[in-house]
């Protein structure tokens, strides 16, 4: 029996280990951008004057100057993964995944769109503080993706 539980309990952990990302962490999840693989894990920040990720092997810097539009939208999911390790009753809840488009031009000036994928702590300071610091404005892909930011 303790055999079974320890078994359970490692399936568990390792499920939920792997679940996500980290309610603070961000996910690039692809675009133009050649310099950043896609599903590269890392932390976005903003400075004075740019938008920034920052991963294991470098980062890439966005400055708000040339930022010419944001998106944000939602998908829901329900946790698969979770109901075939732990139990069916998983099946009955939903994971939200928040991702930010920014487009922008490069120092070339020509056009790029990287896609994030945003841990839900960091969605509002980071929609809020983009639209303040850019000449974009947030575009959502839906009213249910407003009202999650808005509240309205």
């Amino acid at each position: 029996m303790k055999k079974i539980f320890s078994l359970l309990l490692f399936i568990f952990c390792c499920t939920v280990a792997r679940a996500g990302i980290g309610s603070h962490d961000a996910i690039y999840v692809g675009g133009t951008v050649n310099t950043v693989q896609e599903k590269t894990e890392g932390k976005t920040s903003m400075t004075d004057d740019a938008f920034v990720f920052e991963y294991k092997n470098g980062k890439l810097t966005i400055p708000f100057q040339e930022v010419n539009a944001l998106e944000y939208g939602q998908k829901a999911g329900r946790r698969v993964g979770m109901a075939v390790a732990i139990s069916p009753l998983f099946l009955l809840s939903k994971k939200r995944h928040h991702f930010l488009t920014v487009s922008f031009l490069d120092e070339t000036k020509k056009q790029q769109a990287a896609v994030f994928e945003l841990g839900k702590e960091i969605i509002k300071p980071t929609l809020t503080s983009l639209q303040a610091k850019t000449s974009a404005k947030v575009e959502y892909q839906d009213d249910e993706a407003r009202k999650s930011v808005e509240g309205k």
